[in-house]
């Protein structure tokens, strides 16, 4: 038997501000070369939230405090607090955690950020927040919190995808209630690739920021065959370590970054993406971080109690990560403090 503490993974509330905006009105598409216009329009996305003014931690404080309300749970209670932080911080030297504590009125929680490792920060952030309760009795609830809100004047990022704008947080439990629990996980990086995607923002104002690829054909093709035998072999240990065979799989999630990157996964690891990632990715663009928690959320609905999920999380600094997870039936949703 596990000497492990059981961890629930708690409500998950997603937040989104209003402004919503079709790609095809997007000005910078029009300043786009032809081909450049074409592979924009044929990612996948329908439309995109906008942030306005808002920074990310505005956005993280509005799902903090919706996931906190549907645990029936005062921040004054929280153990932990974990901020998954954007790539470009508001102010530098700042604390943008703590700010977020300051404002939920988290006082007593641990607190700290979580990031520099892109998509896969929140994937960090479930590591970290897990060593928490497992390694600290005291420890019985974590709230993880991640916004996105896109760094520069233009939300394509060629060649890879579109960026909306909103925010995700979740808590992990030893005593509370959710839908699934988080039976293992993996994070893995590659620093070879750590200055692929770049902003030069040192010399170059605000306004006139953009993000850009080092080396697209790296991108696209060596990191994408790197991934797929990482994704493959990262999947076939976890499942190993669990007992499990690719067959007890109900449920495959990634994050939502293009049609084609689903249809190259589903080809790579000879499975089927679960239809969530493509209609989050229609409907709000590619959200960093949010995008899994967005995804695993909206799945949950479609599981059978018992069932198990793999989550798959990537990013090009490079790094990559799975979850495996599983469905919890109404008689067991709530986590028992104790070791099984």
């Amino acid at each position: 038997m596990s000497t492990q503490r059981r961890i629930v993974i708690g409500p998950v509330a997603t937040w989104f501000p209003e402004g919503e905006i079709a790609v095809t009105a997007l000005p910078e598409l029009d300043k786009l070369p032809a081909a450049r216009r074409e592979h924009a329009l044929g990612l996948g996305v329908d439309t995109v939230r906008d942030a306005g003014e808002a920074s990310e931690v505005d956005m993280a404080e509005h799902a903090a405090r919706i996931a906190l309300s549907r645990a029936g749970l005062d921040a004054a209670d929280l153990d932990a607090l974990l901020l998954v932080q954007g790539r470009v911080p508001e102010y530098l030297l700042a604390s943008e955690a703590t700010r977020l504590q300051h404002r939920l009125g988290a006082h007593r929680a641990f607190t700290t950020a979580v990031g520099d490792l892109g998509c896969v920060s929140v994937s960090a952030a479930f590591a970290l927040g897990s060593a928490l309760l497992r390694g600290d009795p005291r420890c019985r609830n974590v709230l993880v919190v991640a916004a996105a809100r896109t760094p520069t004047p233009n939300r394509y990022r060629p060649p890879m995808t579109l960026l909306g704008d909103g925010a995700g947080a979740v808590l992990l439990t030893t005593s509370g209630t959710g839908t699934h629990e988080l039976v293992d996980q993996t994070v893995l990086s590659d620093g070879k690739y750590a200055d692929l995607f770049f902003i030069d923002y040192r010399h170059i104002p605000e306004p006139d920021w953009a993000e850009e690829c080092a080396d697209e054909p790296t991108y696209s093709f060596r990191l994408a065959v790197e991934s797929r035998k990482r994704f493959a072999a990262l999947n076939a240990e976890l499942l190993a370590r669990n007992g499990l065979g690719q067959e007890r799989i109900g449920t495959h999630l990634t994050q939502n970054l293009a049609a084609g990157a689903f249809a190259f996964w589903e080809e790579a690891l000879d499975t089927e993406i679960h239809p969530v990632c493509r209609r989050n990715l229609a409907a709000y663009g590619h959200l960093g971080s949010v995008d899994v928690l967005i995804n695993m959320t909206d799945a949950a609905a479609t599981q059978a109690p018992g069932e198990h999920c793999l989550v798959m999380n990537s990013s090009p600094v490079a790094a990559w990560s799975t979850w495996l997870l599983r469905r919890l039936g109404e008689q067991e949703e709530r986590a028992e403090d104790v070791v099984r």
